[in-house]
């Protein structure tokens, strides 16, 4: 079974996207290797894709304070990452608009009475020859139960789903962002609304409902997992080592070392 993701190279792709990163680091055995001659001139090795490139370096100084630049694996997390941030801001702008919609709705209320119940008996004739009891109908029961809610309840909803929009919105920051913080917020946040989400589905299942469930779930699992939050996998010490172990300088660096030590 052929795999077409398996010879793809994201660091190729993020350096065809925003370019190379070079740099040339003051320790003269570790500048050596990784710079060049060519017929084009001298050239540096990107510290995303390793290819040499021609030119000047774009920065220069300590390796120590060579810019810590995503490849490999680290490239795939973070677009995950940002598929995960852009699920939460389409979320979030809906639920804020849903709380909107709510306010308004609570303003209006007398007119959307009046409207619901001219209409209602107009579509009753069709709902018999569809065999539909629109008076049971789940929609129609909302709307009813909506009318018949207190201003102080619908506040109170509207003021819930901002609240939870406002949650996505941050924790779709946060992991646009990669920023630990968000993943944090990204992980308490939606381990908080799972069991209601499994609550959801005892009562009615739809597609809908049990794909925002598997996302989160593996949001939950992905982030715990390959960010080792909350001490897992050696915590956040054992995450920025082994960032800094893929870093290209701190390969070389550990190549140069090696037959000292």
């Amino acid at each position: 079974m052929q795999r077409p993701w398996r010879n793809f190279d994201w660091s190729l792709r993020s350096c065809g996207a925003r370019g190379h990163v070079t740099y040339r680091p003051d320790e003269p055995e570790l500048a050596e290797r990784l710079r060049a001659d060519t017929s084009a001139g001298e050239a540096w090795r990107c510290l995303r894709c390793e290819d040499f490139v021609p030119g000047t370096p774009h920065g220069s100084g300590p390796a120590g304070d060579a810019p810590l630049v995503l490849r490999g694996s680290a490239l795939k997390d973070a677009v995950i990452l940002r598929l995960l941030a852009t699920e939460r801001f389409v979320r979030g702008l809906l639920l804020v608009a849903l709380a909107y919609g709510i306010y308004r709705f609570d303003g209006s209320r007398n007119s959307l009475e009046r409207v619901f119940r001219e209409y209602l008996p107009l579509l009753r004739p069709i709902g018999d020859r569809l065999g539909i009891n629109l008076e049971d109908a789940g929609p129609v029961k909302l709307i009813e139960e909506a009318l018949n809610a207190r201003h102080s309840t619908l506040l109170m909803v509207a003021a819930g789903v901002l609240a939870y929009g406002g949650l996505q919105l941050l924790e779709g920051v946060g992991l646009w962002l990669m920023r630990r913080w968000g993943e944090y917020v990204a992980v308490v946040g939606t381990s908080l609304f799972i069991p209601l989400e499994v609550y959801e589905l005892l009562h009615t299942v739809t597609w809908l409902k049990v794909g925002a469930l598997l996302v989160n779930l593996f949001a939950v699992v992905y982030l715990l997992w390959t960010k080792r939050l909350f001490g897992l996998r050696g915590g956040k010490e054992a995450f920025e080592a082994e960032r800094h172990g893929a870093s290209l300088l701190e390969v070389e660096r550990a190549a140069l070392d090696g037959p000292r030590h």
